[in-house]
């Protein structure tokens, strides 16, 4: 039996799991969904997935998804209107 099990790391560096893989530079949420765009709005919390690395051992591997915090600035091009 082979296990994977996929976690997201945020900027301080707490670790949570997550139900599955999460693609490289999709916009997350603090539970780690993937946000579909437009964004509703630019006053959220949101996070990119920056990086993502696999360790593999005897019957599992591990994924991290590393987040990056995403400004209000940064926001406003994934939201309908491009204003806040």
């Amino acid at each position: 039996m082979f296990m994977e099990e996929f976690y997201i790391v945020f900027p301080e560096g707490d670790v949570q799991e997550v139900p599955g893989r999460l693609p490289f530079n999709a916009l997350v949420d603090m539970n780690g969904r993937v946000l579909t765009s437009p964004l509703p709005t630019n006053k959220m919390i949101v996070f990119r997935v920056a990086r993502i690395t696999t360790s593999e051992n005897k019957g599992s591997s591990e994924t991290f998804h590393f987040l990056e915090l995403m400004s209000a600035g940064e926001l406003l091009a994934y939201t309908k209107t491009g204003e806040g």
